[in-house]
């Protein structure tokens, strides 16, 4: 019981860092208050409610489908842990400069975003929240699961981090006034370190993996 709890609790935490750090709301934050301006203090929140809503269905049904993904088009395990710690990496060094990844919006959904009254699903929800690097992230930790129930786990670290990610949204322009833009590029700039180091992680364990069997096999 001892071991299942440490065991849990540790899969959480992990499932927890990476996927804050990946979302990134710090750093999204600025983004968002640009292109929702135009809008009431009521609307900014149902926005903000939506979008993360939105970011809370996708994460999940990546979080399910990840397995049937991967057997699907014959994808190993160890293949997307080396190109999703590529692309951590890229985004941890993009965190490191205090920009928001370019894989997150497209110049054309950010003129759409400045037509649209409904701007909460996409950009905001997908890719803003749930951009490419969370939803690797999500199919990863769902391909190593240690038990069936640790998808519990996936969805309550998913649930704890878009709560967090919701309450920052829509305080954002307060979070923007009391911190202050170095403050917060400070912040971002940790958390960029954090991922970096999550990064490598993945891809020593996508290496290792991979070379292990052809080692044995040479001896």
């Amino acid at each position: 019981m001892i071991d299942f709890i440490q065991s849990e609790t540790q899969f959480f935490i992990f499932c927890l860092t990476t996927l804050f750090t990946l979302i990134n709301p710090i750093g999204i934050t600025p983004l968002l208050v640009v292109m929702t301006e135009r809008f009431s203090k009521d609307e900014r929140i149902n926005i903000a409610k939506k979008g993360s809503l939105t970011a809370f269905i996708t994460l999940i049904l990546f979080a399910i489908l990840g397995s049937f993904i991967f057997n699907f088009f014959g994808i190993t395990i160890e293949a997307f842990q080396i190109m999703g710690g590529i692309l951590f990496f890229r985004n941890g060094l993009r965190m490191l400069d205090a920009k928001v990844g370019r894989s997150r919006t497209t110049p054309a959904e950010q003129e759409e975003s400045q037509e649209s009254d409904d701007i909460a699903i996409s950009p905001i929800g997908i890719p803003l929240i749930a951009g490419p690097g969370a939803i690797t992230a999500t199919m990863l930790l769902s391909s190593q699961t240690p038990q069936l129930y640790s998808y519990a786990t996936i969805g309550l670290s998913i649930s704890v981090v878009l709560s967090f990610v919701y309450l920052i949204l829509r305080n954002g322009d307060v979070l923007i006034r009391v911190l202050g833009t170095s403050i917060m590029r400070i912040i971002q700039r940790l958390m960029g370190l954090i991922l970096l180091v999550i990064a490598v992680q993945f891809v020593i364990n996508g290496t290792v993996s991979v070379l292990k069997p052809l080692i044995k096999a040479s001896l």
